[in-house]
């Protein structure tokens, strides 16, 4: 979820949609490139929630959520209040103390099997997992699991298997520095043309391209930076 404070409106590309970003806005699982347009000045302020918490919270399934901004205001009217608490705080510390006071009064109970689905997600070792044994170790049937995933994420229990392994390929990148052959081989992609074509699904552009363009922060490039 990302709190907008910046002055002008910032255009955003998902995929082939345009989106002006609004004040206050959430966005899910992404499987498609994200092209942003930023102003020379801009502010914002985010927080990652745990995937099964946005709808324990929000009442929103992920799947509303992937590879799109949806303006938090249609979701809950108080958000436009919370953005102008937030504002109007000065610092980083102020506005975390902010947010924080609004989430507790949010809090619900964690079921042992949404802790175990949301330990699974951001996970950033990757194992060579199959459908049934990811099931297994999530306490679900496999059709259960592919259900379940797809309210939390928009992606089956396949899609997420193979997603896991590109977002663990990026991890690769940005903390070794092993050849694209080896980060292959260590993300259990099939083969090397396998990884290459699922990275350009995901990413827009190859892994030996998105090596030589990468910035520090995983999963982001930067053109024409001022």
């Amino acid at each position: 979820m990302i709190f907008n404070f910046s002055d002008s409106a910032i255009p955003t590309e998902i995929g082939y949609k345009n989106y002006d970003l609004p004040s206050c806005f959430i966005n899910g699982f992404n499987t498609l490139p994200i092209n942003i347009h930023l102003p020379e000045n801009q502010v914002f302020f985010g927080v990652i929630f745990q995937p099964v918490a946005v709808t324990k919270i929000f009442k929103v399934h992920g799947s509303e959520l992937a590879d799109i901004t949806i303006d938090m205001t249609l979701i809950d009217v108080t958000f436009n209040s919370l953005w102008h608490q937030l504002v109007e705080q000065t610092t980083f510390d102020a506005r975390v103390k902010t947010f924080l006071n609004w989430l507790n009064s949010k809090i619900t109970d964690w079921h042992p099997q949404d802790q175990l689905m949301n330990t699974f997600l951001y996970a950033s070792k990757q194992q060579a997992l199959s459908v049934t044994g990811l099931a297994d170790t999530l306490c679900y049937s496999t059709r259960h699991l592919s259900r379940k995933l797809f309210e939390v994420t928009g992606m089956n229990a396949e899609e997420i298997l193979l997603y896991k392994k590109y977002l663990h390929a990026v991890e690769l990148m940005h903390k070794t520095n092993l050849s694209l052959t080896e980060i292959a081989h260590q993300s259990f992609f099939v083969d090397q043309s396998h990884f290459i074509k699922t990275f350009k699904g995901y990413a827009g552009i190859t892994p030996g391209a998105y090596r030589r363009k990468m910035s520090l922060v995983k999963g982001h490039i930067y053109d024409n930076v001022r």
